[in-house]
């Protein structure tokens, strides 16, 4: 890589990490996806949605930066892409900064949102300025505590599963539920499958660090099994939506099956490499799927 100018646009865009602004989408689309189903669809409220995940997305890429970098755990052993601060691409005081401006503008976004809906939720709205608070505190949580504790990945399936696809729905419907709470779990477990194979790469590294993932907690198998285990849950969990008609038989099988399919040959190709930078590959085949997941289903719901 040519050298990057010290808090420069291109150190910026790399610090964003846009790639992983997939696992962000994804929620919010599913959510609309459902909405539309049940006619209660809501262009601006769906696009405010995707403007604070979006923007809290990179929030919390900006916080892991700089914190990981503070705690030491970014090292020249480090297996993933490079990360800004410990390349010294953004200083620590610009990355301050840069998390403020993402936190200002999540907030004008979700700000925006609870100004389009206010009146019309049960509550008034109130409820979205705490799960917004929320939000941003366990921005901070995860990073410089409970990453390191082995919250990630149930913390995956609450910040995106549940709160963006209710959120999501909540805001067009007014009302949530079965299906939402079902669409939720799908969303979150298939993301996971991101986190898992991140933790699976680093897994030597994060226990040096002190980094306490269910990988490092429970070995190398767990990790590989529970990649599959993932995506073969969130599979089942779409034959709920034959169950209630929201999907026909075929329309299972274009969307869930072929994601499975993708998510099990991913899976193989990471059994076998195992260990080392190769397994980025894993990492970026895992994000397509998810968005293949993610589309597909949303298709699927919407016709």
């Amino acid at each position: 890589m040519k050298e990057i100018k010290s808090n420069s646009l291109h150190a910026w865009l790399l610090a964003a990490r846009p790639k992983t602004l997939t696992a962000a989408v994804i929620p919010v689309l599913l959510g609309s996806a459902l909405a539309f189903s049940d006619g209660q669809f809501k262009t601006t409220p769906a696009l405010l949605c995707a403007l604070f995940a979006c923007g809290m997305q990179i929030a919390a890429n900006f916080i892991n930066d700089l914190f990981d970098y503070l705690k030491g755990s970014d090292r020249e052993d480090r297996l993933g892409p490079k990360r800004a601060c410990a390349e010294g691409w953004i200083t620590p005081g610009a990355m301050k900064q840069g998390i403020g401006i993402m936190l200002l503008l999540s907030c004008l976004a979700g700000l925006g949102l609870l100004f389009t809906v206010w009146g019309q939720l049960p509550h008034g709205g109130w409820e979205l300025v705490v799960l917004g608070i929320v939000c941003i505190l366990f921005a901070f949580l995860y990073t410089t505590i409970l990453s390191y504790r082995g919250w990630g990945d149930l913390l995956v399936l609450v910040f995106f599963g549940f709160v963006p696809v209710a959120g999501t729905y909540y805001v067009q419907a007014y009302t949530l539920n079965m299906d939402v709470v079902v669409l939720s779990l799908v969303s979150g477990l298939a993301i996971d499958t991101l986190l898992m194979v991140n933790n699976y790469r680093d897994r030597e590294q994060d226990a040096i660090s002190g980094k306490r993932t269910l990988v490092v907690r429970f070995g190398e198998a767990f990790g590989r099994n529970m990649y599959l285990g993932l995506g073969i849950a969130a599979v089942l969990l779409c034959l709920w939506f034959v169950y209630t008609s929201r999907l026909t038989p075929l329309e299972f099988i274009w969307a869930p099956c072929v994601y499975f399919y993708l998510h099990a040959l991913t899976w193989r190709r990471m059994v076998s490499i195992r260990s080392g930078e190769k397994l980025n590959r894993i990492l970026g085949e895992t994000s397509r799927n998810m968005l293949f997941l993610g589309l597909l289903l949303a298709v699927a719901l919407s016709a």
